[in-house]
């Protein structure tokens, strides 16, 4: 065999040869986390790469980026993606929208299931309970920001607030499944992983929000074609079962 032959062989084995696995480092919104490390193992078999995956409220995530915190891939609000991809921080040409979700009531495994089928029935709920569990809306978390309107609106929030147990981040229901609190209010998303808490539902259609999420690679990634690959594989039908099982749809 020549050593052109050779040479030549060798070139398309490099060709071949997959890329060198990367590490990724995901900055997620709380209720996306359970969604990311769901689809984690089947991202890492495919690829090679490895995922690390950090939650925090958007609000968090927002302020720990624009200081200069190294990432590879972000998920955030659009609004939040579109801020920090004029600010040159995301890859404006990878990103887009990623799944959304609606907020819901959670209480401890075994109580009682308290009535939230129509506004009026919610509202009652939330006067009854001793105690309800919810993201501070300071901590910039979208379910907090929200709730702490709606409570306003329904002519309760001075006595919602009053009973209110607070949290900066992470799974409010877990209060609820330790008994320091009778209710949470979160994320669906984000009551559905937490042991011994059963989620009654969905807020009533009237009153209901939906956070939209979207994906995005940073531009300082370490790696630009694995933060794309990770960013087009949550974007794709293979992420969709991970979503609804997670309580999230397609936006």
């Amino acid at each position: 065999m020549t050593a052109r032959v050779i040479g030549f062989l060798c070139a398309l084995l490099l060709a071949a040869a997959p890329a060198a696995a990367a590490d990724i480092k995901v900055l997620s919104a709380g209720a996306m986390k359970a969604v990311v490390l769901a689809l984690a193992p089947d991202f890492e078999a495919k690829t090679g790469h490895r995922l690390t995956v950090e939650s925090d409220t958007v609000g968090g995530l927002r302020k720990r980026i624009s200081a200069g915190e190294a990432f590879d891939v972000a998920i955030v609000t659009p609004a939040i993606a579109d801020e920090l991809a004029t600010a040159g921080k995301i890859d404006a040409q990878a990103k887009g929208a990623l799944a959304k979700v609606g907020v819901g009531v959670g209480i401890k495994e075994g109580a009682p299931r308290p009535d939230i089928s129509s506004v009026a029935a919610l509202k009652d709920t939330l006067m009854a309970a001793q105690s309800i569990a919810y993201i501070d809306p300071k901590a910039g978390g979208s379910s907090g920001i929200y709730f702490n309107a709606l409570i306003d609106k329904l002519g309760i929030g001075d006595a919602v607030r009053a009973k209110a147990k607070l949290q900066q981040g992470g799974y409010v229901g877990e209060l609820v499944a330790k008994g320091e609190a009778e209710i949470a209010v979160h994320q669906i998303s984000e009551l559905l992983p937490v042991k011994g808490l059963t989620l009654v539902g969905p807020l009533p259609p009237d009153v209901q929000n939906y956070t939209i999420y979207a994906v995005g690679a940073g531009s300082g990634a370490r790696d630009a074609a694995a933060a794309k690959a990770l960013v087009d594989y949550l974007k794709s039908d293979a992420a969709l079962a991970a979503l609804k099982a997670k309580g999230m749809e397609k936006p």
